[in-house]
C-alpha cells in the first residue's frame, strides 16, 4: 500500500446507497479501501455479499471482502427490500461477479486490519453493526487502533425512518449498536435527520447518470427503483444516507457545523426499541461520545457524487 494513502476500511450492507458511497471511496485519489467487510442488513447476507464483489468488478477494484454477519445478534429483523430491490440492487440480474468473497470472517479482518494500519485507519460503518459489535467483543481494544470511525445511524431526534422513533441501521440490531457506542470514546456520527437537511435534486442526479461511464451505466440500472420509489414518497429530493457519511468520512473538512454529546441506544422500549437517545442538556453525567453532523457544504457533497459516477 501507498503510505501516503489513508487506510480505509468500510463496513457495510450493499444496498444502492452504500453502492454510491463505495463508488466514492474508490474514486477517492487520498484514501485506499482495504477491505469491505459486509453484514446482513438491506437485504440477506447472500446478497450483499454478492452486490459487494459485483460493485469491485464493474470499477475494476481489487478490494478484499469478507462477509460476516447474517443475522443481528440477538433478536431478528427485517430488511429493507422494499427500498432496494430484493436483491438490493434492484431486481436489475446482473450477471454475478467472478471473484468470491475471502474465507476469513469479516469481524476477524476489522481486527486484523486495525492491527495493520493501527493509528491510522478510517473505520467507516455504513449498515447495521454487528460486524463491528463482534469484533469489540473479541477484542474491546479496538478503538485504540482506530484513528476516525464513522457511522451512518441513528435519528438524534427520534424522527426515525423505520419505526417512528429509530432509524434503519440501528433500529436493525440495537444490541450491536449499544455496544458499538459504548465501546468508541468517539464517533463521528451521521444521522437519518442530516440526511434528510443533505437532499439532491433527481434532476441533478440524473444528469451525472446519463454520463457514459460503466460506473454510471451500472449505477443508473441498480438505482432505478429506489429513485423511483424515493420519488414517489419523498418529492424532488433524493436522500444518499451513506454517500453523505462517506464525504464526511473522506472529506472532513466539509463539515460546516456538527455537536458532541453523550447517545445511548435503546434496546428494550416497547414503542422504542432502536432509538438513539442523544443526552442534549447533559444532564446523565456521561460522556460525549459522538460527534453528531448538522451542516455539511452542499456544493462540495454534490461534487463528490458527480466526481464518483463518472469514475
Amino acid at each position: 500500500m501507498d503510505d501516503t494513502r489513508i487506510p480505509l476500511l468500510i463496513d457495510t450492507d450493499p444496498g444502492v446507497d452504500d453502492a454510491l458511497a463505495l463508488l466514492m471511496a474508490f474514486a477517492d485519489p487520498r484514501h485506499q479501501v482495504v477491505g469491505l467487510t459486509i453484514a446482513a442488513g438491506n437485504v440477506g447476507l447472500r446478497h450483499t455479499v454478492a452486490n459487494a464483489l459485483k460493485l469491485c468488478e464493474v470499477c475494476a477494484v481489487d478490494v478484499p471482502v469478507f462477509a460476516g454477519a447474517d443475522a443481528p445478534l440477538v433478536h431478528p429483523a427485517r430488511d429493507a427490500a422494499y427500498v432496494h430491490g430484493r436483491d438490493g440492487f434492484g431486481d436489475t440480474g446482473y450477471a454475478p461477479a467472478a471473484r468470491q468473497a475471502e474465507a476469513e470472517h469479516a469481524a476477524l479482518a476489522i481486527l486484523r486490519l486495525s492491527h495493520q494500519y493501527a493509528g491510522r485507519l478510517l473505520l467507516v460503518a455504513l449498515g447495521p453493526l454487528t460486524n463491528l459489535a463482534l469484533a469489540l467483543k473479541l477484542d474491546p481494544s479496538l478503538p485504540q487502533r482506530v484513528a476516525r470511525c464513522v457511522v451512518m445511524g441513528a435519528a438524534v431526534t427520534a424522527h426515525g425512518n423505520i419505526t417512528p422513533a429509530a432509524e434503519f441501521n440501528i433500529a436493525f440490531d440495537p444490541e450491536a449498536a449499544h455496544v458499538v457506542f459504548t465501546s468508541f470514546s468517539r464517533i463521528e456520527l451521521v444521522d437519518w435527520e442530516a440526511v434528510l437537511a443533505h437532499g439532491v435534486p433527481h434532476v441533478a442526479v440524473e444528469r451525472w447518470l446519463a454520463v457514459d461511464s460503466p460506473r454510471a451505466r451500472f449505477y443508473a440500472a441498480i438505482s432505478a427503483h429506489t429513485r423511483a420509489w424515493s420519488r414517489a414518497g419523498r418529492g424532488e429530493h433524493w436522500h444518499a444516507a451513506d454517500a453523505l457519511a462517506m464525504a464526511r468520512a473522506l472529506q472532513p473538512q466539509g463539515v460546516l457545523e456538527s455537536v458532541t454529546r453523550p447517545l445511548a441506544v435503546e434496546v428494550a422500549g416497547l414503542h422504542t426499541r432502536g432509538a438513539t437517545v442523544v443526552d442534549w442538556n447533559r444532564q446523565t453525567g456521561l460522556p460525549d461520545n459522538v460527534d453528531i453532523l448538522l451542516r455539511y457544504q452542499q456544493a462540495r457533497f454534490e461534487a463528490m457524487l458527480e466526481s464518483a459516477l463518472r469514475g
